[in-house]
């Protein structure tokens, strides 16, 4: 447990144990006790269970397809063509829809809810099962009526709220392939990523409402759809500013209309069930660099991992609530929809996390009886720092989980869930990525949880951590993440990336036939396992590997410190400059006293490796709009790159965050990047 008698946390200490019932009553053990009694298969522990499911990955993912009654008009023909990486086909044969599995619960008859939501423009609602699939059928036969068939792309640039869910489940439920881009992307970055899938429908709001301010919209859309030729129809939605007419921008429908049709039962609709190789969406990379990867998923794939990741790994069952929280354009809000899986309502919220105060998510979570509250590690500190304890103020005897996702977390961020929520809570660290639509390593209800750890590799990922010359990583090292056996929620492909030449040099140029992640990981002997931050932002200075989590967390717990951020130049000549930028709490200085009280921190608590060749106090830190520290774009203006080349501002939270770096290295006579050498 957590230590509130002033006694700090430290990396590794047990938090947390799962009680016997809250264990054996798992989805985990639940499908432990199938497998012993419908394959014959007994397993000790969650250890030798992932053995196995990496081991025979052919008998894991078939026994996914059968304890879950996957739905599919065919039977496939074999699980796995060949354990090799890229090429390997899943589940061949086969014929299945995502968006039926997702709305299989309607017909269960549940009281509670299939989605609560609320934003800043509309107050909290629930949705059921019945008025979600109902919806989404009407729409779904509308957009058949408007010639969509399958394969053909349709896109969405809406905020997180029931009509994008709709959305997005009847594109799916047809065949379609569905992509999403949240509204408060630039035009730039919206057209960077749909003109590469030439869409034939665009779905668009007005605007939205972000900290109490409007953003209205139709300026951007109209940008949008001049420069999207192949678009057919625009469906639009009121939803800023209701009853206000839709504009001119090319053959538009407004919401109300497609959906102001005759209810379309269950019985009278058939999902259009797709090959294994048919895609059933298009996710981008964060575009902080370069056009965007377009990254597409089969059906089946995401089908058989959410399965897997929903109800073994989060836990979620009927009648519970899943909150996370996530704008439109992150994998992220993908995920929250496939809460619905498992039966398991999803909690949508559009806005400003901490308006109108400080602790609103949690007077949300309360309100929905959430049970998983998901949350990244800098939410965490604003907490903290607000001096939040949400459970003394709440009611959250509901809540079973927290996901913390987004970054790598701190021992500190686990402890403060403890002493300021509740004691008995499986507090959960997750990472994977857009690539897969899902989580590499993450967590099990049946094992304890340690400070800053996260608890294992998940099912079916055989991740394990490689030196550079790829030979393992002992236990206890830092290494790559890598992925040496296929898996079904790997992309298809890229977009247009016809030889797959893009595709192979994203994961597998490093370590042919290997999938290797970009991140920096570390496995202990428990399975335990630390991310370390993408291992291509990683400090490597004088061939030591630098992650920059841990850098962060030691300065930000320095009273003065707000914000930070950390780079090495790699210059001529062999030699390195390793920056630090801090972002100062309002009256501190930055003075040879905290200079040295930064140094002193980094070189006892890390090494003295980790100590900077200088340290700048800036005012604010450049983070992409999904939240991620812009280390590599900042490192590559300071070595030189136009910032054009360097860094999207439509990807970036804060655009004018970037300028003070251009600026420096232009002017910083402190390093030269030119001709060599660090000042």
């Amino acid at each position: 447990m957590a230590d509130d008698g002033g006694h700090k946390v430290v990396e590794g200490q047990q938090l947390w144990a799962p009680q016997a019932a809250f264990a054996q009553a798992s989805h985990e053990a639940q499908f432990m006790r199938w497998l012993a009694q419908s394959r014959g298969l007994s397993f000790s522990n969650y250890s030798a269970l992932w053995q196995w499911s990496v081991s025979e990955p052919e008998a894991f993912w078939a026994a996914i397809w059968d304890y879950f009654a996957v739905q599919s008009s065919t039977p496939y023909r074999q699980v796995l063509d060949r354990r090799t990486m890229p090429g390997c086909t899943w589940f061949e044969g086969s014929q299945v829809n995502y968006a039926e599995h997702l709305l299989r619960y309607e017909s269960q008859g549940l009281d509670a809810p299939a989605l609560h939501h609320c934003s800043e423009v509309r107050p909290l609602a629930r949705m059921s099962w019945q008025t979600l699939g109902t919806q989404v059928r009407i729409l779904a036969t509308q957009l058949r009526a408007m010639g969509v068939v399958p394969g053909d792309r349709v896109v969405s640039y809406m905020p997180n709220i029931p009509e994008t869910a709709i959305a997005m489940m009847a594109v799916t439920a047809i065949g379609a392939v569905w992509s999403s881009a949240a509204p408060e992307f630039g035009v730039q970055t919206v057209v960077d990523r749909f003109a590469q899938i030439e869409p034939k429908v665009l779905f668009a709001a007005d605007g939205y409402r972000f900290g109490g301010k409007d953003y209205k919209r139709e300026a951007e859309v109209r940008k949008i759809v001049e420069a999207l030729p192949t678009l057919e129809q625009v469906i639009w939605l009121d939803y800023l500013m209701p009853g206000a007419p839709a504009p001119g921008v090319g053959q538009v429908t407004r919401w109300v209309d497609v959906l102001d049709h005759p209810a379309v039962a269950p019985e009278d609709f058939v999902y259009t069930r797709v090959a294994h190789d048919h895609p059933l969406w298009i996710v981008f990379s964060s575009g902080t660099t370069g056009l965007p990867k377009a990254i597409v998923h089969s059906h089946v794939g995401v089908l058989v991992e959410h399965l897997k990741l929903m109800h073994f790994h989060l836990n979620l069952r009927p009648g519970g609530a899943m909150f996370f929280y996530s704008t439109t354009g992150w994998m992220m809000w993908n995920l929250l929809l496939a809460a619905l899986i498992t039966g398991c309502a999803a909690v949508l919220y559009d806005g400003n996390p901490a308006h109108p105060t400080p602790d609103f998510l949690w007077q949300l979570a309360a309100d929905t009886q959430a049970t998983s509250f998901g949350a990244s590690p800098t939410f965490v500190q604003m907490m903290e720092k607000a001096g939040l304890r949400p459970g003394e103020q709440f009611d959250l005897s509901a809540l079973e989980s927290i996901v913390v996702s987004g970054a790598p977390s701190t021992p500190e961020t686990f402890d403060w869930f403890y002493r300021c929520v509740k004691r008995d809570l499986w507090v959960t660290s997750q990472s994977g990525g857009t690539e897969i639509c899902s989580g590499f390593v993450g967590a099990s209800p049946t094992l304890p949880v340690y400070a800053g750890e996260i608890q294992t590799r998940m099912l079916g990922m055989d991740v394990h951590a490689w030196r550079d010359d790829g030979t393992p990583a002992d236990q206890d090292e830092v290494g790559e993440l890598v992925v040496t056996t296929p898996f079904p929620s790997m992309p298809i492909c890229f977009w247009q990336d016809r030889d797959g030449r893009r595709y192979h040099e994203a994961y597998f140029e490093a370590f042919p036939g290997v999938w290797r992640h970009g991140d920096f990981i570390k496995i202990n002997a428990r399975g335990g396992c630390y991310i370390y931050g993408r291992s291509d932002s990683t400090l490597n200075r004088y061939g030591v590997r630098i992650g920059t989590a841990e850098i962060y967390r030691t300065v930000e717990q320095l009273p003065e410190i707000a914000d930070s951020l950390i780079v090495c130049c790699e210059l001529p000549g062999g030699r390195f400059f390793m920056p630090l930028f801090i972002k100062l709490k309002p009256g501190a200085v930055l003075d040879q006293d905290l200079q040295a009280r930064i140094n002193t921190a980094l070189r006892n608590h890390c090494s003295p490796r980790h100590v900077p060749d200088r340290i700048y106090a800036i005012e604010q830190i450049p983070y992409t709009l999904t939240g991620k520290k812009m280390e590599i774009p900042v490192r590559k203006i300071l070595m030189g790159w136009p910032l054009n080349k360097a860094a999207s501002r439509d990807a970036m939270a804060n655009p004018s965050a970037i300028d003070w770096f251009v600026r420096f290295a232009q002017e910083s006579i402190d390093y030269q990047w030119r001709n060599g050498g660090a000042g």
